[in-house]
This record gives structure tokens, sequence and C-alpha cells, in this order.
């Protein structure tokens, strides 16, 4: 096992902490560090790409597990799979595509392992139909704060804290997930311009579920009639009936990292400090104006579909040496004023979102802290710089908090604790059950404690 000390930031760049960071090369050094932890506890850690602070852990111990990457057995006739918490969705894509199936739930990036999706509860693209990702999994091995490694069910306690529970109530070693059988490597997508917010929303609903992955970017910097205008793209699954004739035996396999990526400002060089206003309002025109205006029926592969930001270069230095936040709430439906009047707010602050992702989810999961819940959620990059941003946002969490909404615990990196406790009525269940698995607070993290967790 390596040991180093390490300056750690969330995938966002924002409050860097010095921890000492631990490789197990297996499940009982990573329960050998749990034992001899500090007294400022021990956090799991896997590809860093938690916006926030949910994997860093200031003064104490982090557990490194992308070295713990095995993928024990894939049982194609029955669509199962066991493999360690460090195995990415990437690669488990790159695994079970040739055999005819997928992991249960993909969100926007593959670069994000098994072990970080459950601990965050990852809602994907399809949420309505198959909730977020730790409904998929059938058996979890959670190591305790005894050191002790336990076999952990759905429909426990344990189960329903461990899920979007960030890592607090154990560190997942490994997990048993249900997949989805498909037919084909490619996706049937629709896309479609709206012309404002209300447009949007209303070509979302008409949609229903016919296509069951659903999601549109929004222009948070148009104003005027034009406020909230965006693009909608929807996919299914492809059947071997609609492949182009021309076309031959599609493979079902393709390296997600493969596909090209299209340049937001094309021809331009990268932007020095920052994505300035005028800029991001030019790439968002861009953007704009280069969607079709309806077109159904194109074929692509399911990592182009899923994955496409992961082919595209790194977008982070763009934002200035600050970093990223990225804000991500829900409001539930009945409630589109409130989405209304936040995107409004943004538009007039005239504040460089280039990055901003609408989608619908459907019903809640069971976790305790888990972030999905049936409404509207709208997710969004801003420099974390900007002046007054934190005030900002704060204003925007008291309007969200007020609709009864919430907004992402896994991806937050700012909010006050008093308002995670308003947006997340299960969380006093929640430190309940640390308090009694976890009485010397073995798993703590930069975030649970500025929160309270």
């Amino acid at each position: 096992m390596s040991v180093d000390t390490v300056s750690l930031t969330g995938w966002g760049r924002t409050a860097p902490t010095t921890a000492v960071r631990f490789r197990p090369r297996g499940d009982e050094e990573a329960a050998a560090v749990v034992r001899g932890r500090g007294p400022r506890g021990v956090i799991a850690r896997g590809l860093g790409r938690s916006p926030g602070d949910a994997a860093q852990n200031a003064g104490g111990s982090v557990l490194d597990l992308s070295g713990l990457a095995r993928i024990g057995g894939v049982d194609a006739t029955a669509g199962v799979v066991r493999c360690d918490a460090g195995v990415s969705l990437e690669r488990l894509l790159r695994v079970l595509l040739p055999l005819g199936w997928l992991p249960p739930v993909l969100p926007g990036t593959g670069r994000v392992t098994v072990g970080g999706a459950i601990a965050s509860d990852l809602p994907g693209l399809d949420h309505r139909r198959a909730g977020s990702f730790a409904r998929h999994v059938s058996a979890l091995e959670l190591l305790t704060a005894d050191g002790e490694v336990r076999t952990v069910l759905p429909g426990t306690t344990l189960f329903d804290a461990t899920a979007g529970g960030l890592g607090l109530t154990g560190v997942v070693l490994g997990a048993t997930l249900r997949l989805r059988r498909v037919t084909t490597g490619l996706m049937a997508v629709s896309t479609e311009r709206a012309g404002d917010l209300d447009d949007l929303l209303a070509r979302l609903t008409a949609g229903g579920d016919r296509l069951p992955y659903a999601s549109a970017w929004v222009d948070l910097m148009a104003r005027g009639r034009a406020t909230g205008r965006g693009v909608l793209t929807r996919g299914e699954h492809a059947t071997p009936d609609m492949r182009p004739a021309h076309a031959g035996r599609t493979r079902l396999s393709r390296r997600p990292g493969a596909a090209p990526g299209r340049s937001l400002l094309p021809g331009l060089p990268p932007l020095p400090g920052g994505l300035l206003g005028p800029a991001a309002a030019l790439c968002n025109e861009v953007r704009y104006r280069g969607s079709p205006r309806a077109r159904t029926g194109e074929l692509r592969p399911v990592p182009a579909f899923f994955h496409a930001s992961d082919a595209l270069p790194d977008v982070r230095p763009l934002y200035g040496r600050g970093g990223l936040v990225r804000y991500r709430f829900t409001v539930g439906y009945g409630q589109e004023e409130t989405l209304h009047r936040v995107v409004r707010r943004i538009a007039a602050r005239r504040s460089p979102a280039v990055r901003a992702v609408l989608q619908r989810f459907g019903a809640a999961d069971p976790g305790l802290l888990s972030f999905a819940a049936p409404g509207w959620s709208l997710e969004l990059d801003l420099p974390a710089a900007l002046p007054g941003l934190a005030r900002f946002l704060d204003g925007v969490d008291e309007e969200v908090a007020a609709a009864g909404g919430r907004v992402c615990l896994a991806k937050d990196s700012r909010m006050r604790p008093e308002t995670a406790a308003a947006m997340y009525p299960r969380l006093a269940e929640f430190r309940e059950l640390r308090a009694r698995l976890d009485p010397t607070g073995a798993f703590r993290s930069d975030l649970s404690r500025r929160l309270g967790l």
C-alpha cells in the first residue's frame, strides 16, 4: 500500500485541503487504514469527480480506492455483475456493451467509480423510469467503523443510509449490480430547439417517456423573450432494424473516449482569466444557433450519447484559477414558477454560465440523503471567483428551500448547514444512525464537517 501526504480538491478545484492518502491493494489493507485511523477520521475517494469537498478530509486520512478495480464476474444470462468499488463506469461500459448489457444508470460522465455512484446515488438521464444508481444494487460490501466488512442488502436502514450517504456510513468495497439489456451499441437520438423556458418545459413534458433518456441544455445568458431557451436531446436504444442498410453489422463495443469532440467556440483559442461574460454569451449563441430546429432518428454510439463531454478537452482552466462551482437543485412539479424565477435571476446577473442541464425526475429514491425527487432538476457551472457568487447562491438556496426543493449534496461546495437541514427532512434520521454505528466519528469529510452531517 502506498502512502503520501497530498493537497486535494474536488473536480471544481475549490478549497484545497491536505490529507494523508492511502492507496490500498486489497480489502484487508483498506480495513487496516480504518482500524488505524487518526482523530480526524477517514473518507473514501474514487476518481475525484465530485465537484465539491465530499471526498476531502483536512488533516485526516483519505482512502483512495481507484486501485481496487476488479470486475469479479459477469452473468451474461441473468444480467448481473459483481465488481470492486474502484471500477469506473467507463470501464464497466466497455466490458459490458459487447455482451449486450449496460450499467444500470449512466450519468453524464463515465469517469465515476461504482463506489462513488452508490455514495452519491447518482441519477441518470432516465430517472423517471430507472431511478438512481443504488436502486439497481442487489448487494454491497461495506467496511464499517469497527474495521469489519458487512454484506448490506436493499431494504435495510443501513443500505438506505449508505445510498447517497457520501461515504459517511462506511467504505463501499464492492457491489453486485443488475444490468440493462441492449441489442445494439447505438442510440436513436432526437434533437429540437425551444424558444424559451416555457417552450422547453412543454416539450420535455409532451415527450413523456416514449424516449426514456432526456435532458436539455439551457441558455442561461439569454434574456427577454428568449429567457431559458434551450436545446432538448432525447434518445432510446436502437434496435437492429434501425441500422442503415449500408452500415453492415454495427459492433456493440466502442471505446467511450473515442467519440469526436465539438468545440464550443470553434476557431477560438482558450480564454485567459476565465469564461467572461461576452465570450460565454457568444459560446451560447453559437451552440443554440448551430443546433437543429428538429431532427429525429440520428444514430450515435452509446458512449458518444451518454459521455460526450468525456471526449472533450478539460474545460476547467476556462473558469479561472479559482475553479468552478457546480450548482444543482431540484424543485417539484407544480413549482415551475420557482424554476422560472431562478433562471431569470441568473440571466439578469449575466453570469457566464455555459454548462446548464435541465432534466425531469421521477419517484424519489429510498436513500435517506438521496437527491432526486419528482420534479425538475437544473445543474449549472459558474466560475468560483465571480464577485458576490456566494451571496447570490445563498439567495437561490432560500428560494429553492421555500419551494420544498433541495440542492445536491454530492456536488455542493458552499451551502450552509441550516439550509441542508431544511432541504433534507431525513437528515436527523441519518445523523442518529451514524451516531449509533460510528460513535467515534471514523468517517469524516470536509463536507460532513461543513454541513454538520
